[in-house]
């Protein structure tokens, strides 16, 4: 049975004045004499907040400061919330409890100051507790020694994992990992540069994780950063809908997928039209002017994304803001980023994944993850020196000595975007790190054709994130350039032993071979990546920039990690015993290449598009409606056990390197064949690593890699 309070006798300005006594610990009080009143059930949190927003409207009206169209600066209208959420708890609190109670409320306190605290027991519910009260009490457990320390282990623990809950993920494996490491100042952290209410979801969630996993190894301290980082809560997406009376069309994701793909245009564009919430509004505008006029780039960070066994990699958008404009240009632009942003949580690739894993019905909220871009200026051009995706396990061997426990590269120059998407004509630097000097290329031929030919970076001139020809930003003058290039010499490649012996007419290639033979750069990585992996109890993978600092001869590497996610592997299936004495007619295709072991049963049909004829195709348009041909057969075989067998590289947005599909219209095969059929003697680029594989890794797919079947003649 309930028992209500006794009206209280004290007056509202009693608590007040005696609070005046206690300048600093008054918002310690206070926090607490709103957690009696929450818990009690005289007024729910989420009301209460909404009574401190609507007076502080009001004492703006009164004030005659009120605006809705010009929201004045945020840090006053912080702090007249917070004089409003003063008067507020001491008026609820005067009304409905006591004087002995207050008394007793404030002496409490008061004894866990001054030293180290004596008692350990939680005198509160922690699951109800404001944030103000988990962070201190969470702090005085931190702070303690000796056998306090270990008697008060198990209440520091449960205040954690309430932050963790409310602040990042309610995930249990990610909380299994997080209570263990992170501490109640990086919880703090997290929570003083989050913008809005909510969760920070999951691709910022698991950089924090990943940055303090590294740091906690004595080999790696003082060699992993992250970018200074700022949160966008994963409520401030509904916000922002309900504000543009936009609450209808989250019914998306259970219309059938013509419908989403037909009307996810204007999806978008009802999302650039919004607006947001002026408090919101301010927040971005002084995050940008701490930021002064560094780019900075705005990803998603939704609340499944990078999760445990789903990593929706590259499902949704992620924008540069180059940040050169004027501040009201750069506001504009950063907003534009996180419409489109919001958006794409309704893109069909999206829908269709979350149907694939039994996901649709999960609330699907977006945070924003707000980055500076890690690099350096060169000219007019702002990039890294290196960047890329990194693997703990390696699951894509090209040569049966590579191990796949210590883990795989895709590196690049310049913007880590060119090392994680499928692109045309263009390829990153493929890493074993277990044995980095061995390529899937041999001769200096393939090496130069699967070499990086285009660089992405940021126009700082133009205000512009662009793609250009290597040959137009790389020359002599690059500081690093003997760690990334070799000079073309028509049959061999050379090394670069110092700058002043290129010439200005000599010919680069993006090799990286310098830098795959320094120790120090691959232990890092690979450390790292261990690392990661036995902490996680899985196989990760993360997005970095490298930045290479050198003092004489001297050189080290500084590794900032921009993203950490467990990387879902294919279960692997008991190996199947093939017959040695199978005839020739019997044998369908083989692979001479190292895959991933696996079966495929019940297998009825096969898709087969012939290379060469695919490659004789003359119009662009036929080459179009052969990957929607491949698009609606996907979908008439969805129930049946089929092979998909194609030229090039599935997905490649160039038709002449392969069909252009994407994961939704090859989702529903059991096996995906790359037939590299050379042409002039080359054969295609392994797809290793990149988002698209993933896709097709986490649906238990079976992919050999590109490489022509041995049986496979083209016809005359």
């Amino acid at each position: 049975m309930t028992t209500t309070p006794l009206r209280s006798q004290t007056s509202t300005i009693d608590i007040y004045i005696k609070l005046a006594q206690y300048p600093i610990l008054s918002d310690t009080i206070r926090a607490r004499m709103r957690e009696m009143l929450f818990t009690r059930g005289i007024i729910d949190g989420t009301a209460f907040e909404a009574e401190v927003r609507d007076k502080a409207i009001e004492s703006r009206k009164r004030e005659g400061t009120y605006d809705p169209f010009n929201p004045e600066p945020h840090t006053v209208w912080q702090k007249r919330k917070d004089r409003i959420r003063n008067f507020q708890t001491d008026s609820y609190f005067a009304n409905n409890f006591p004087t002995a109670v207050f008394e007793q409320m404030v002496e409490e306190v008061l004894s866990n100051q001054g030293g180290q605290a004596t008692h350990v027991e939680i005198t509160f519910n922690p699951e109800l507790a404001p944030w103000s009260m988990l962070f201190q009490q969470g702090q005085i457990y931190e702070s303690m020694t000796g056998d306090s320390k270990e008697e008060a282990q198990h209440h520091l623990e449960e205040i954690k994992v309430v932050l963790i809950k409310r602040l990042i993920s309610e995930h249990l494996r990610f909380i299994g990992v997080a209570k263990k490491t992170l501490t109640i100042d990086d919880l703090r952290r997290i929570y003083n540069r989050r913008i809005g209410e909510g969760k920070i979801g999951g691709k910022a969630a698991g950089m924090v994780l990943a940055w303090k996993i590294a740091n906690s190894h004595p080999d790696l301290t003082g060699k992993i950063q992250i970018p200074e980082s700022y949160f966008i809560g994963s409520d401030v997406t509904y916000e922002f809908r309900r504000y543009n009376g936009m609450d209808h069309i989250m019914n998306q994701k259970y219309r059938p997928l013509e419908e989403v793909r037909a009307e996810y245009p204007n999806i978008v564009q009802k999302h650039l039209a919004g607006q947001f919430p002026p408090d919101i509004v301010d927040q971005l505008r002084e995050v940008l002017t701490m930021l002064e006029d560094v780019p900075i780039i705005v990803r998603s960070s939704s609340l499944l994304e990078d999760n445990f066994g789903f990593s929706f990699a590259g499902k949704y958008d992620s924008y540069f803001c180059p940040n050169q404009g004027t501040a009201e240009e750069n506001l504009q632009y950063l907003l534009d980023a996180i419409r489109r942003i919001y958006a794409s949580t309704l893109n069909p690739d999206a829908i269709l994944y979350r149907q694939k894993h039994g996901l649709i019905d999960y609330d699907e909220r977006m945070a924003i993850l707000l980055q500076t871009v890690r690099g350096e200026r060169h000219g007019r051009y702002y990039f890294p020196t290196l960047a890329g995706v990194g693997f703990s396990q390696n699951a894509y061997r090209w040569n049966e000595k590579i191990r796949r426990e210590d883990g795989f590269l895709r590196l690049v120059w310049g913007m880590g975007t060119r090392a994680v998407d499928r692109l045309s004509s263009d390829y990153p630097r493929l890493i074993a790190l277990s044995h980095p000097h061995l390529r899937p290329e041999t001769r200096a031929q393939t090496i130069r054709q699967y070499s990086q030919h285009f660089v992405d970076v940021i126009d700082l001139q133009e205000n512009l994130f662009k793609t250009l020809p290597v040959e137009d930003v790389l020359d002599k003058s690059f500081p690093q350039l003997s760690f990334i290039a070799s000079i073309d010499k028509g049959d061999y490649l050379q090394p670069i032993l110092s700058r002043a012996a290129v010439r200005a007419d000599d010919n680069l290639v993006l090799t990286f071979d310098k830098l795959v033979q320094d120790p120090k750069f691959v232990n890092l990585l690979r450390t790292t990546l261990t690392l990661l992996e036995k902490k996680y109890e899985q196989a990760v993978d993360t997005e970095f920039t490298v930045e290479i600092t050198q003092s004489g001869a001297d050189i080290n590497y500084i590794l900032h990690i921009l993203q950490c996610r467990p990387l879902s592997l294919r279960q692997e299936t008991p190996t199947a015993e093939i017959p040695a004495d199978l005839g020739d007619k019997r044998i369908l295709f083989r692979s001479h290449r190292l895959v991933p072991d696996g079966q495929a049963l019940g297998v009825r049909y096969i898709v087969f598009i012939d290379p060469t004829l695919y490659r004789r195709i003359p119009e662009p348009n036929i080459k179009r409606e052969l990957g929607r041909a491949v698009s609606r057969l996907n979908h008439i075989l969805e129930k049946e056990s089929f092979v998909l067998m194609g030229p090039g590289r599935w997905g490649s947005s160039n038709l002449e390197l392969g069909v252009r599909v994407s994961y939704g219209d090859i989702h529903n095969t059991k096996v995906l064949i790359e037939m590299g059929v050379a042409e002039a003697g080359v054969a295609p680029e392994l797809s290793y690593g990149t988002h698209f594989f993933q896709d097709l890794v986490e649906g238990g797919h079976l992919l050999p890699p590109s490489t022509p079947p041995r049986r496979y003649s083209p016809p005359i």
